[in-house]
C-alpha cells in the first residue's frame, strides 16, 4: 500500500545546523525517483543539491524557499509505493545515504539538463532521465486525485456584452491642486489609488506615487549591479536603504573572523620583493608544451614558493586547541586559496598540496577556483585546511593585513605585481615588484619563525632556481 514519507532534511557535512531552501527542482504531483536532485540548499558554507531516498510522487513541499529551517525538520511528502519497516518509520536521512551508498557516483550518466548536474552531498550521486531537472512539471489533480482531464468543449458564446463607456466619462475623484500637481508630476491619475474619504486621490497619494515611480526597485538606483543579495532584502519607503538578513555565508564569514580577531593574537609582517624572475619564469612555462593544458600564473609560482618555506619551518603548519591547550603539529598541508564569489569570501582547500608538483598544483588551484566561482564549494572542500593565500594582488591591491582562517596559524596576502624603478646590481632599472604581507598566530609563531617563512617565500619569488635546491 502507498506509504506517505516525510524527508527531514539532513547535516550536509561539518555538524553544520541548519540551512536556507534555496530552490525545489520538484512540484506538488511530480514523480521522483531515488537519487534525483529535488532540491537545492545553502548551508553556511555552500551550495549542496539533496536527493531523493524513494522512488515515489511529491505529495506536499513542507518548506518554501527563501525559509532557513533546523536540520532534522520535515521539508517534503512523498507518497511511496513499499510499506514502512516494521517496528518504525524510516529515517529519510539515513535513507539518503544509504541509498547513496548503493549508488556508483562514477556510473551515473551525465545528464544533458540544467539541473541534472551540479555538486551534490558527499557520496550522493546524480540522478539522470526524466523528472531530474529543467523546467519544474506541475500535475493539475482532476476529481479523486487523477491527472488532469482534457479540457471540456467551450462553452456557447454569451451574447454580445454592452460597450463600455468611453474613456472621458471615467472621472477620478481629485481636487484641482492635486489634479495640476500630478500634472506637473507627470502622474497618471487613473493609476493612483485615492486613500481619502470616499475614494478621493490626495496630494499624498500623487506624491507617494510619484516617489515610487521613481524608485521602481533599489537594483535601478545601480545601473549594471549584479548583487543579488539587494533583492533579498527590505527597501525603505525612500528608496535609499536596503536591510538584508544576515545568512548563509556573510554570516559564517562574519563569526569565523570575528572569532580569529579576538581569539588569536595577530601579528603582520611585511616585505618588498623584486619577483622580474618569476615574472621571466611564468613566461617560459607559458610556451612549455607541457603545461599547455593549464593556466600559469605568478599565484601558481608564490604557493610553491609557501609550500617549499613550510617544509623548511614546518612549525607553523600547526593550530591552537584552546580547550586541551595543546598545540597541534600538522604533517600535511591543506593550502587554502581565499576565493571572492557571488556568494561571499570562501576558502577552500587544496588537500595534501605538499605532495603536488608544480602542473598538479596548477590544474588543482584551477579546479578549486572554478568550483568556488560556481558557489558548488561543498563542505569538505573547506575542512582542515592549514595555512592560507590570500591574493589580493588580482583587485590592483598592494598588500593588506590578513585575517587568520580560524584554526590555521598563518596567511598571506600576495599584493599586485608592477613595475617600478628598483636598484638592481648597483643601478636603477625597471624591475617586476611586489609586496607580500604574513599575518601569523603569535601564540604558536614568534617573530623569528614568521620573518624566516616571509623571507624564505620572498626568497624564491626573487629567485626561483632556489626552489630546485629547496625541493
Amino acid at each position: 500500500m502507498p506509504t506517505i514519507q516525510e524527508f527531514r532534511l539532513p547535516d550536509a557535512g561539518e555538524g553544520l545546523t541548519e540551512a536556507e531552501i534555496v530552490q525545489w527542482h520538484v512540484a506538488p504531483g511530480d514523480a521522483v525517483r531515488v537519487n534525483q536532485a529535488i532540491v537545492e540548499i545553502e548551508t553556511a558554507k555552500s551550495l549542496v543539491e539533496l536527493p531523493s531516498p524513494w522512488d515515489g510522487t511529491v505529495v506536499e513541499i513542507l518548506v518554501g524557499e527563501g525559509a532557513t529551517v533546523d536540520v532534522g525538520t520535515p521539508i517534503v511528502r512523498i507518497e511511496t509505493a513499499g510499506e514502512p519497516e516494521p517496528g518504525g518509520s524510516v529515517d529519510p536521512a539515513a535513507a539518503a545515504l544509504e541509498t547513496a551508498a548503493e549508488v556508483d557516483p562514477e556510473a551515473v550518466p551525465a545528464s544533458d539538463d540544467a539541473a541534472g548536474g551540479g555538486a551534490v552531498l558527499v557520496g550522493y550521486g546524480t540522478g539522470g532521465g526524466a523528472g531530474g531537472g529543467g523546467r519544474r512539471r506541475r500535475r493539475t489533480a482532476a476529481a479523486g486525485g487523477s491527472p488532469a482531464a482534457p479540457a471540456p468543449a467551450p462553452a456557447p458564446a454569451a451574447p454580445p456584452a454592452a460597450q463600455p463607456a468611453p474613456a472621458l466619462s471615467v472621472r477620478v475623484l481629485a481636487k484641482p491642486p492635486v489634479r495640476k500637481l500630478a500634472k506637473d508630476l507627470g502622474v497618471d491619475l487613473l493609476s493612483v489609488p485615492g486613500t481619502g474619504p470616499g475614494g478621493i486621490v490626495t496630494r499624498e497619494d500623487v506624491q507617494a506615487f510619484a516617489s515610487e515611480a521613481a524608485h521602481p526597485e533599489t537594483l535601478a538606483n545601480y545601473p549594471g549591479d549584479d548583487a543579488p543579495w539587494l533583492s533579498q532584502g527590505t527597501v525603505s519607503p525612500d528608496a535609499r536603504r536596503t536591510r538584508v538578513p544576515v545568512k548563509s555565508v556573510r554570516r559564517r564569514t562574519a563569526e569565523a573572523v570575528v572569532a580569529s580577531a579576538f581569539t588569536a593574537p595577530h601579528v603582520t609582517e611585511f616585505v618588498t620583493v623584486d619577483v622580474t624572475k618569476t615574472m621571466k619564469l611564468v613566461a617560459a612555462l607559458r610556451e612549455d608544451r607541457e603545461f599547455a593544458d593549464v593556466r600559469v600564473t605568478p599565484l601558481l609560482v608564490t604557493a610553491k614558493a609557501l609550500l617549499l618555506a613550510l617544509r623548511r619551518h614546518p612549525e607553523i603548519n600547526a593550530s591552537w586547541d584552546d580547550e586541551a591547550q595543546e598545540i597541534v603539529y600538522k604533517h600535511y598541508v591543506n593550502l587554502g586559496i581565499a576565493a571572492a564569489t557571488p556568494r561571499g569570501l570562501v576558502v577552500p582547500n587544496i588537500k595534501d598540496a605538499h605532495r603536488l608538483g608544480l602542473h598538479d598544483l596548477a590544474v588543482a588551484i584551477a579546479d578549486l577556483t572554478t568550483t568556488a566561482r560556481s558557489g558548488r564549494t561543498t563542505p569538505g572542500d573547506m575542512a582542515d585546511g592549514t595555512i592560507t593565500i590570500t591574493n589580493v594582488g588580482v583587485f590592483g591591491i598592494d598588500t593588506g593585513t590578513p585575517i587568520l582562517n580560524p584554526g590555521e596559524a598563518g596567511i598571506l596576502a600576495f599584493g599586485a605585481i608592477r613595475q617600478r624603478p628598483w636598484v638592481h646590481k648597483g643601478k636603477i632599472k625597471k624591475r617586476w615588484i611586489t609586496q607580500l604581507a604574513l599575518s601569523f598566530d603569535h601564540r604558536l609563531v614568534d617573530g623569528e619563525l614568521g620573518s624566516r617563512v616571509l623571507a624564505d617565500v620572498a626568497a624564491v619569488l626573487e629567485e626561483p632556481s632556489r626552489g630546485l635546491v629547496w625541493g
